[in-house]
């Protein structure tokens, strides 16, 4: 057996370094983080090769002494903590004191500096490991490290670097991320010798335009929560907006990109019920606690945390994300205010929420066409005086009778008149004859809602709609499966889904299991609004369903719960997978296709979809309806080319 010795400080810097410094980026990024530790607001990026041959990072931040340049490079030197007390409640990003010895190690690095009250700066090189004496050198007030041919005494860590354009994407990326983090901060990045990016100082939505790009922008709802000393800050897109990997989440800690479990957890289910399953949440989102509550000596690259409190942290970030994406409605675009004030994004007919502009302000007076008669033999003729033009819901003028009985309207009568109090007075739904006079809903004059009014039915699935810029279609089954969730979800939370009791209970054959399960949970499923016996050994009835639903297949619904609540227990059912269960009664109570409705049903549930919370998307992360502006079709039939 071989004696034990002490390895040399060269050789335990080279092995620091396996862990530290990965890849090029991974340099970049401990050489980035020591420049804003520093106080510098201006940074300079300059890479060749892809950081493999060169990286260059100058900042004017405080600088080092002359006399502290050879420890700057000493293993574990630091002036960021020193006592374990400072370790437990580090507020730097960096604070191991390994990121630059480790460099040093595996290249050829140049460390100058020049501190702000200093006659000149003061430079000392290190090859190898191997440190030279520090010289007077010319460089501003500021910082400068170069680090030159990476891993060229460690052939058998180069090797495993990838292609020139590999390693300049993985530094790009780390550039990005600390950049996004740091708008007050001017950075500029150079690559063999041409500049790719150059951000000034400038605010977090500017920074987050000019990085993620404008379509994330006009997609993303703004976060600003605070409670219990937690803040979170920042962009959530909208589920329309999700991508097929998650290349777009982007979440900070104190300032530090990290990807954390129990983050990733609670924003995934925050998007549970709005986004489908194959798809991933966008985000840029930053969240500050105090330090003493977060540990990030967890790996040297610091990538990882762990939180003292990890359940009260998920539930914060649950909640808050949770509380945006349910303040958005159908119709409504979001808007994220950039410094200058102007929105980055138009926000959509009607405005966010239930603010609806007026109709002047939407439409300005323009000339109309009189529809009555006239002296010249019936020819239509313009009206001598100007008249402002009104957006009126019109009837096709076509003599078909519809039926008497509307679906949607049918579906909610009770639940309508609930809200609404006094019945309206009966609308008829027989299209009135051409020639007469079109009728206005009575929330026309007040300007168009921001889903329109409808048009028609297509195939039975889609209504297609005009807005106030051109056309919307919206998928009605998904809609409505999604106000029908939404207010399962709300009743159940109330503890009061009413049911419907059936004038003629539906039997249907069931197995020995599904008979017992109504037995033990029988009277307990009456929370949900459904009422079920057992008849005999292979017989149930369904004798009440919730009266949202009373127009959905008794018996398929009452499979559908009967199978959920036999896998995972009523309690189960009613706490971890209360949402899953209602989102399958929902589907199944949805009006299905080819379900002929009238305009002022399909109208209802235009209106419904305005008012109900996360109605963008259905239950099952499928968007709900779609717009198509005047340029869009302008474009289909190249007017204006």
């Amino acid at each position: 057996m071989k004696p034990i010795r002490k390895l040399p400080d060269h050789l335990v810097n080279q092995i620091a370094a396996g862990e530290v410094v990965e890849r090029p980026a991974s340099a970049l990024k401990e050489m980035l983080e020591n420049s804003l530790d520093a106080g510098a607001d201006k940074i300079t990026v300059d890479l060749a090769q892809g950081g493999i041959k060169l990286i260059r990072v100058s900042d004017n931040g405080g600088g080092i002494a002359a006399e502290q340049l050879p420890l700057a490079l000493d293993r574990h030197a630091t002036s960021k903590i020193g006592s374990l007390d400072d370790l437990e409640s580090v507020g730097t990003l960096g604070f191991r004191g390994e990121g630059l010895a480790s460099i040093a190690s595996v290249s050829r690095l140049t460390l100058t500096s020049r501190q702000h009250d200093a006659d000149h700066a003061h430079q000392i090189i290190a090859i190898d490991g191997t440190l030279h004496p520090v010289e007077p050198a010319a460089h501003p007030e500021g910082t400068s490290v170069e680090v030159v041919d990476l891993y060229f005494n460690t052939p058998a860590r180069r090797k495993f670097l990838k292609s020139e354009n590999t390693e300049y994407a993985h530094c790009a990326a780390t550039f990005e991320r600390i950049a996004l983090a740091h708008p007050r901060v001017e950075f500029i990045l150079r690559h063999n010798g041409k500049v790719v990016w150059r951000l000034p100082q400038q605010s977090l939505a500017e920074r987050v335009s000019a990085l993620l790009g404008k379509d994330f922008v006009e997609a993303a709802l703004q976060v600003e929560t605070v409670a219990a000393g937690l803040t979170l800050t920042g962009f959530i897109a909208s589920p329309t907006y999700s991508k097929a990997s998650r290349d777009a989440q982007y979440f900070y800690v104190n300032g530090r990109f990290v990807r954390d479990k129990t983050a990733q957890h609670a924003l995934r289910q925050a998007y549970r019920d709005v986004l489908h399953h194959d798809r991933h949440p966008a985000y840029a989102l930053f969240f500050t606690l105090d330090p003493a509550n977060v540990d990030v000596n967890v790996h040297p690259t610091k990538i990882e945390v762990r939180f003292r409190e990890s359940q009260g942290v998920h539930q914060f970030l649950f909640h808050s994300v949770h509380r945006a994406l349910a303040s958005t409605t159908a119709g409504a675009s979001p808007a994220v205010q950039l410094a200058d004030g102007q929105p980055a994004a138009a926000a959509a007919p009607g405005g966010h929420g239930n603010q609806t502009p007026t109709q002047d302000a939407l439409f300005p007076p323009r000339t109309s066409y009189s529809s009555g008669g006239s002296t010249d033999g019936g020819n239509v003729g313009r009206s001598s005086l100007p008249q402002p033009f009104r957006y009126q819901q019109q009837s096709i003028p076509l003599n078909v009778a519809r039926e008497a009985v509307g679906v949607y309207d049918k579906m909610f009568s009770g639940l309508r008149d609930e809200e609404r109090g006094p019945a309206p007075a009966p609308v008829s739904n027989t299209l009135p004859p051409a020639g007469s006079t079109p009728q206005r809903l009575p929330d026309a004059s007040d300007g168009i809602p921001p889903l329109g009014f409808a048009l028609a039915q297509l195939h039975g699935v889609y209504i297609l709609s005009q807005c106030e810029d051109g056309l919307i279609v919206v998928d009605m089954h998904a809609a409505h499966e999604r106000i029908v969730y939404e207010r399962l979800k709300t009743a159940l939370e109330a503890d009061t889904i009413p049911m419907q009791p059936l004038l003629l209970p539906v039997s249907f054959a069931a197995d020995k299991f599904e008979v017992a399960t109504v037995h033990e949970h029988g009277a307990d499923m009456q929370r949900l609004g459904i009422e079920l016996a057992p008849l005999s050994p292979t017989q149930i009835a369904v004798r009440g369903v919730p009266v949202w639903l009373q127009d959905s297949s008794p018996v398929e619904l009452a499979r559908a719960v009967l199978k959920d609540v036999r896998e995972f227990g009523l309690t189960q059912v009613l706490t971890e997978r209360r949402n899953e269960l209602l989102a399958t009664m929902a589907c199944h109570g949805a009006v299905r296709a080819n379900r002929q409705l009238t305009l002022p049903e399909m109208n209802a549930l235009l209106r419904d979809m305005e008012a109900t919370e996360r109605s963008g998307q259905c239950n099952h992360g499928r968007p709900t309806w779609s717009r198509l502006s005047m340029r869009d079709l302008d474009n289909l039939f190249m007017r204006g080319k």
